[in-house]
């Protein structure tokens, strides 16, 4: 089924739609233009408001419960220390890509996570941010690695170690990234066969948890008069030029989708969960509460008294320790949706260092997700509705704290990220209810392909 309906899919990881939309939009022609062209609006992301598993529900059009990993690292099976990472090789579902290739139209998809192990499609795939280095098996076909490395360079799969104090260090190596990934995304585009394109640039989200607080007055650890100021929109100017290179350049009758995974927003501060546990009598340890702060390891809980254990991240991740289901259980089955129900209550009352509540919102799995495969926490927790990180530490001083326990940041997640879709005739028609599972079903109409029966997502029109 070849066509010349060639469709281009450029996502910018953690791109925020107030950004894009409003206040960087006038320095940003090529983009501005896709927008009064084209329809475009927020694009509601999963829960969790994160890059796995979001990337992957969007191009599957399945939700994280069906997809069975609802972060990076999810429960292997119900003891306390055993988990999996979500690499492609847990993915089971299709994507779109695949059901394109069933259809004999060729893809070319370059940084998608998670996908790495690169894994075999109907044209070519370079591996994503989980791809250890450069020296790995990185491409598909093989052979592919040589030739980028031959004509483009190196092949730079993400920032490394980009929680740090050096910003020039941080600056320098996102914009590296950002364009190596055109580079690498043009010349394929140019050399290879493909009806669809799509890669994910991370840059925005590195770009983000680093530089906010010198752009942003409303962050709590905001710097006025920094030489980093103009860095985030510097960035947004930046990519709006390669993306205008990478159109002219290989565009010509494409329809072009601009799409973000999530939102971001300021980090007002961070919430010790684990701390929290301790003081209400959820966690017990079997050692003194650390006099300063550190990380909370498995041999430091006392699982026999035990009745919740928390970790952290941009969202929380609750877990009871129920009777017959963990090794050493204490919460009796019989017991558990009123003791879950209660932990709703009280999580949803947690207030800041001042005594004012911060919209904490608790989700029950299995009312959020149509299935819920292998094993998903029996809470997940957004802290003042992302405006609070999650502090998986233990020892803390107090249970706030505005600084993250895994390294500088200065953002956080937000549920809503960004979609632009133009073939150039639109009118720049603004679009509300767009969900993030909706790309994949939009992706197959647009080859005329019929959207899988089993898609949560609908077409955008």
């Amino acid at each position: 089924m070849p066509t010349d309906k060639k469709l281009i899919i450029i996502g910018l990881d953690c791109a925020p739609p107030e950004f894009v939309f409003d206040k960087f939009k006038d320095d940003m022609p090529n983009v501005a233009r896709l927008i009064d062209t084209g329809v475009y609006g927020p694009l509601e992301s999963s829960i969790p408001a994160i890059t796995v598993p979001a990337w992957m529900s969007m191009m599957t059009s399945k939700d994280p419960g069906q997809l069975g990993f609802y972060g990076f690292r999810n429960r292997k099976n119900y003891t306390y220390d055993e988990m999996f990472y979500a690499t492609s090789n847990v993915i089971r579902d299709k994507t779109a890509w695949e059901y394109l290739g069933d259809a004999g139209l060729k893809s070319i998809v370059v940084g998608v996570p998670p996908s790495f192990p690169v894994r075999p499609v109907e044209g070519a795939m370079l591996g994503c941010f989980l791809t250890p280095d450069s020296d790995s098996d990185y491409a598909y076909p093989k052979e592919l690695k040589a030739e980028i490395e031959k004509n483009v360079g190196t092949y730079i799969v993400d920032v490394k170690d980009f929680r740090t104090d050096d910003k020039d260090y941080l600056r320098d190596q996102i914009w590296r990234l950002t364009e190596n990934r055109f580079e690498t995304v043009e010349y394929l585009a140019k050399n290879k066969d493909w009806d669809f394109l799509m890669f994910v640039e991370m840059g925005p989200d590195r770009l983000h948890h680093g530089f906010w607080k010198y752009f942003d007055e409303s962050q709590v650890n905001y710097e006025p008069n920094s030489e980093y100021a103009d860095v985030i929109p510097n960035y947004y100017k930046y990519v709006d030029v390669l993306i205008g290179e990478l159109l002219d350049e290989v565009g010509a009758g494409a329809t072009v989708i601009v799409v973000s995974d999530h939102g971001a927003k300021p980090m007002a501060g961070g919430f010790c969960f684990n701390d929290w546990l301790v003081q209400n009598g959820y966690l017990a340890l079997n050692t003194e509460v650390p006099s300063s702060p550190g990380k909370l390891t498995n041999d430091m809980i006392d699982w026999g008294k035990t009745k919740v254990w928390g970790s952290g991240g941009y969202y929380g991740r609750l877990f009871i320790n129920v009777v017959g289901r963990e090794p050493n259980g204490v919460i009796a089955k019989e017991d558990y949706e009123e003791f879950r129900g209660e932990l709703i209550a009280e999580l949803e009352a947690t207030t800041d260092e001042h005594g004012d509540n911060i919209g904490t919102k608790a989700f029950r799995p299995e009312e959020i997700y149509k299935a819920t495969n292998n094993i998903p926490p029996d809470l997940l927790v957004y802290f003042g509705d992302l405006d609070w990180r999650s502090i998986g530490s233990i020892g803390n001083p107090t249970l706030w704290t505005h600084e993250n326990d895994t390294g500088p940041d200065d953002a956080n997640h937000a549920q809503f990220g960004i979609y632009i879709a133009s073939d150039g005739t639109g009118k720049g028609e603004q679009r509300e209810g767009l969900h993030l599972m909706d790309v994949a079903p939009t992706v197959l109409a647009h080859f005329g392909l019929k959207p899988q029966g089993d898609m949560l997502g609908k077409v955008i029109g």
